[in-house]
């Protein structure tokens, strides 16, 4: 009797221990399902594999592992990022664009302007930048043509170092069909400038401030009451000189503020002339939920030209994406702003001086929506794609400039 209980304890013992076995064995299988789930969030591969070269400056060169040893890319593609952001944050988009185009980018994402290095201000950031592209074009002597695109602040930055590289470089043919200068300089079609010497291509922005943050509605963080664009305004100097730059404070000893000036050339800087050396320039622009940038400055329209949301469509491919195509393409000098008036405020007399010398050149507008989505109140970074796990829904905007980037 002993004997047979000791043997049924024995085989109690033996299947409590192999039910607990197989619990743990499902609790290993579930975490390993749940990890492999996770395990391309926390990868910075993306599930694409590239050859990144690292300089003694720390600057990353990225290129695809599939690329041929004996074959060389010609075409660099520059990503920047904005305010207090980090080479990191284009990562993802990368890596989307060498997996389409594997044999003829290499993409370089920026690092000279990361962290508190972005409130040094727009100009000090596009010289760095101008510099750093500078560096990565004698790192790779094959390259022909070149493209930008900068996220929020980043591309003001951008804006300011093409200018910076900007070479100018009429044909004497394009001079003589058009009897002087000034008149090449207003064609978009005639110039034919480089950019640090390379063959410019696209230049894009993501929710970027183009006529700054000072105004109406052009924070929506301040939910368009007075008073608390007001305190921005009066606030911005935590940002720094970039703060005083985007809220249009600096006027030292009588000159336009930098934005301002930068909307159009100058006897140093060819701002415009520098964009319009571009084949194509696209902006890509929250029409809701982005607090910190507006639709009207990220899309350089006033905000009487806006479309009405009820109006837009979206597209079945690109689900965050409304009404893409030729009719949400502003052509050259087709806006000129709001009209002229005797009570217009300073700010709105910079808006107008901006978005009139902005639109001497043609702009495809893109405009975004991430009504719907989870994501939605971090519109901002999800444009971007800034942190996968978190801004997830924001792949088809990508997906969307990569198949229509020119090469």
């Amino acid at each position: 009797m002993e004997l047979q209980n000791k043997s049924e304890e024995d085989a109690g013992v033996k299947r409590s221990d192999v039910d607990l076995n197989d619990v743990t064995k499902k609790k290993r299988t579930r975490k390993s399902l749940i990890m492999n789930k996770l395990s391309c969030f926390r990868s910075s591969d993306y599930g694409y594999p590239t050859i990144e070269a690292v300089d003694g400056h720390g600057n990353v060169d990225m290129e695809s592992a599939s690329t041929d040893k004996d074959h060389y890319p010609t075409h660099l593609v520059v990503m920047v990022n904005g305010l207090i952001g980090s080479a990191h944050n284009w990562r993802f988009a990368a890596k989307q664009f060498l997996k389409k185009y594997p044999k003829d980018l290499i993409v370089h994402c920026s690092k000279c302007n990361s962290a508190l290095s972005t409130l040094d201000g727009i100009d000090v950031m596009g010289s760095r930048l101008a510099d750093e592209v500078t560096s990565v074009i004698e790192r790779h002597p094959n390259l022909q043509k070149i493209s930008f695109i900068g996220h929020s602040l980043g591309g003001l930055i951008s804006r300011y170092a093409i200018a910076k590289l900007y070479i100018q470089n009429y044909t004497n043919q394009a001079i003589q069909e058009n009897g002087n200068h000034t008149s090449v300089a207003s064609n978009d079609h005639i110039s034919n400038g480089k950019i640090a010497g390379m063959e410019p291509v696209n230049f894009i922005t993501v929710a970027s401030p183009h006529l700054g943050s000072r105004g109406h509605r052009q924070v929506p963080m301040f939910c368009g009451v007075r008073s608390l664009e007001r305190l921005g305004y009066h606030t911005s100097v935590i940002v720094r000189k970039t703060g005083r730059h985007l809220f249009l404070k600096d006027k030292a000893n009588g000159q336009t503020p930098l934005l301002v000036q930068m909307a159009n050339d100058s006897e140093d800087l060819k701002f415009i002339s520098a964009l319009r050396s571009f084949k194509r320039r696209v902006v890509y622009a929250n029409a809701l939920s982005d607090h910190l940038v507006g639709w009207s400055t990220s899309s350089i329209r006033p905000r009487s030209e806006l479309p009405k949301l009820k109006n837009l469509v979206r597209s079945g491919r690109y689900p965050h994406i409304l009404k893409e195509g030729a009719s949400n393409t502003t052509k050259q000098e087709k806006s000129t702003g709001p009209q002229v008036n005797s009570r217009k405020t300073t700010t709105a007399t910079m808006e107008e001086t901006m978005i009139r010398g902005l639109n001497k050149v043609s702009w495809e507008r893109v405009d975004v929506s991430f009504k719907g989505s989870k994501q939605r109140y971090l519109a901002h970074n999800t444009i971007q794609v800034n942190t996968p796990w978190m801004n997830s829904d924001g792949a088809d905007v990508i997906q969307h400039m990569v198949d229509n980037f020119l090469l």
